[in-house]
Parts: C-alpha cells; sequence; structure tokens
C-alpha cells in the first residue's frame, strides 16, 4: 500500500470512527424494538418485560416488546438478524434460538455466532428435577440406581423434542449412563397434567411452574440442573451436588443485536441492561423465582453463547435429535 492509500484509508476509518461516537451520542432517539421469540406470558416474555420497563427511564425511549412466537423461535432470531444494525431492533437471546435450533435443525437462516453482537446475559434459570410421590426415589443417587438396575422402566416428560427440558434430561443421562423413556409433549402444560398424575412420574422442567407444586408436596424436587443452589430452595442440592460432578443444564435469557451494531451502541445499552439486572427490586424479583440474575460484558456474554452451543452441539449430536 502506498503512502496515498495509506492515508486515504486512515482518514476513512477516522470518518467511520466519529461517525460511531455521533451516532452512540444520539442514540437513542425514537422506541427500539425488543424481539421476544415466544408468546407473551412466558418466562421469556417476564424477563423482556422487566428490563425493558427497568431501562426505559435511563435510555429516555420506550422499549417495546415484540412477541413474534413460531418455528421454536426461528421466526424471531431470523427478523433480528436480517435487521438494520442501528440498536433499535433487539433479540432476547435464549438458550432455543443460540444453541439448540442451531445445531438440530438442518436449515437455519441466520448463524447464532455471526450474526449477532452480544450485549448482555441477563439471567439463567437452572430446572428442577422432580418426582411424583409414586416414584421411589429421594435423591439423584436413588434415581440413577433405580435407572440401572431396571433400564427403561422410568419415563420422563419433557416440554417436546428438543426443548431445554429434553436435552437437560438426555445429557442426564449420558453423564451417568442410565436408559430411560422420553416422552415428548408439546408444551409444559399437557406435560404437567400427566406428571401430576403420575403417568410420567419424573421431569426436569422449569423450577417456576413447580415450586408450588412441590411447596404443597404433589411434586418431590430432588435436585436443581443449575451450578449452584437456588435460593429460591436452598434445601435442594445441585445435580453436581447430588453425585453428577460436572453436571450443569438449563435455560438461560440475554440481549443481542444484530452483527455490526457500533460498538458505543452496544456499550451504552449493556451499561443501561447490567444497572437494572444489578438493582435490589430486580435481583429480589428474579431470585424469588428460582431464576440467577447475571449482568455481564458483551465479552463475556459471547464466550458463554460459544461454549453453550458447542456443549448442546454435543448432546444433540450424540442423542441425535433432529428437529424438522
Amino acid at each position: 500500500m502506498n503512502k496515498r492509500n495509506a492515508v486515504k484509508w486512515v482518514s476513512v476509518l477516522a470518518a467511520l470512527s466519529w461517525g460511531q461516537q455521533a451516532a452512540a451520542q444520539a442514540y437513542p432517539s425514537k422506541a427500539i424494538r425488543l424481539i421476544v421469540p415466544l408468546a407473551p406470558g412466558g418466562g421469556n416474555d417476564t424477563i423482556a418485560r422487566l428490563i425493558g420497563q427497568k431501562i426505559t427511564p435511563a435510555l429516555g425511549q420506550q422499549i417495546v416488546v415484540d412477541n413474534r412466537a413460531g418455528a421454536g423461535g426461528l421466526i424471531a432470531a431470523e427478523l433480528v438478524a436480517k435487521s438494520p444494525a442501528d440498536g433499535y431492533t433487539l433479540l432476547l437471546g435464549n438458550v432455543a434460538v443460540m444453541t439448540i435450533i442451531p445445531n438440530a435443525q438442518k436449515k437455519v437462516p441466520y448463524d447464532a455466532l455471526k450474526d449477532f453482537a452480544p450485549v448482555s446475559l441477563i439471567a439463567s434459570a437452572p430446572l428442577l428435577v422432580v418426582v411424583h410421590p409414586s416414584l421411589p426415589v429421594n435423591s439423584i443417587k436413588q434415581l440413577v440406581a433405580l435407572s440401572k438396575a431396571k433400564p427403561n422402566a422410568v419415563n420422563y416428560a419433557s416440554n417436546g423434542i428438543g426443548s431445554s427440558t429434553h436435552l437437560a434430561t438426555e445429557m442426564f443421562s449420558m453423564m451417568t449412563g442410565v436408559k430411560m423413556v422420553h416422552v415428548p409433549y408439546k408444551g409444559l402444560s399437557i406435560a404437567m397434567t400427566d406428571l401430576m398424575s403420575g403417568q410420567v412420574p419424573l421431569m426436569f422442567s422449569s423450577a417456576v411452574a413447580m415450586l408450588p407444586h412441590v411447596k404443597n408436596g404433589k411434586l418431590r424436587a430432588i435436585a436443581m440442573t443449575g451450578a449452584k443452589r437456588s435460593q429460591a430452595l436452598a434445601d435442594v442440592p445441585t445435580v453436581a451436588e447430588a453425585g453428577v460432578p460436572g453436571y450443569e443444564s438449563g435455560s438461560w435469557y440475554g440481549i443481542v443485536a444484530p452483527a455490526g451494531t457500533p460498538r458505543p451502541i452496544i456499550d451504552r445499552l449493556n451499561k443501561e441492561i447490567v444497572a437494572a439486572v444489578k438493582s435490589g427490586d430486580i435481583q429480589e424479583r428474579l431470585l424469588k423465582e428460582a431464576v440467577i440474575p447475571s449482568g455481564n460484558s458483551p465479552e463475556e456474554f459471547a464466550a458463554h453463547i460459544k461454549a453453550e452451543f458447542e456443549r448442546m452441539a454435543r448432546v444433540i449430536r450424540e442423542a441425535k435429535i433432529v428437529l424438522d
């Protein structure tokens, strides 16, 4: 490269940098759309609205939650991946759209690792391992012993093939060497009906959904799938503590923007989101529902997504899970 071209490129880069800084200083100048990949009313929607309401005053613009259900979240993820990289269209990324669908489905119209700019992890939601009282186990060790003594005698429910509840149980089976029978349902509410009746006696499921039934004695909690115990169920050990070292699974939620979003805008969003997640009222609300608040840097969230992507890829490959 000659001297004249070198000077030209330095000028171009300087102009781009100035332009990004100017855009960040003016950002946001209109409402921001936060796309949620599921219908209103669930955990994803609740998290999005909590964070959206909290950061609206700090940003000076409304965060509009836009629920785009369909194809397990693929529709929402594609919409954001192909949106302008200007900070006005964001995605509530979760374990399904960022790690499961890209690994289990043959044709996916976005690249989970390349088409998004991570902003921050908001929270993680470990699952609760629950059994119907009719199943004679009170611990993970007893569940493993029973399943090994009687291979394929224990049925377990899930929200559906390829769901986080399905993969969490498959990971458990791989790490313990047990063989159980998967009974997939089309959603949590249907699965819970059979679980509550004892027709399917075991499920790795949403702690929020299961807590009331554990507290009234209709279900028995034997472990949590997170890295540490939940404040909401401090007496319930993690699966790792209960005899499966290294086991960790569950759902998580974070904000991502389209790839190419200027770094100053990412930093502004990160600052306000982390402040919201660290605030006392949000922490209290999440912890009460067995959800663990996070709030981290874009680089830390990117590393989290990559690690989860690779971990889910192994489970999906070994379990031979394929989504249509």
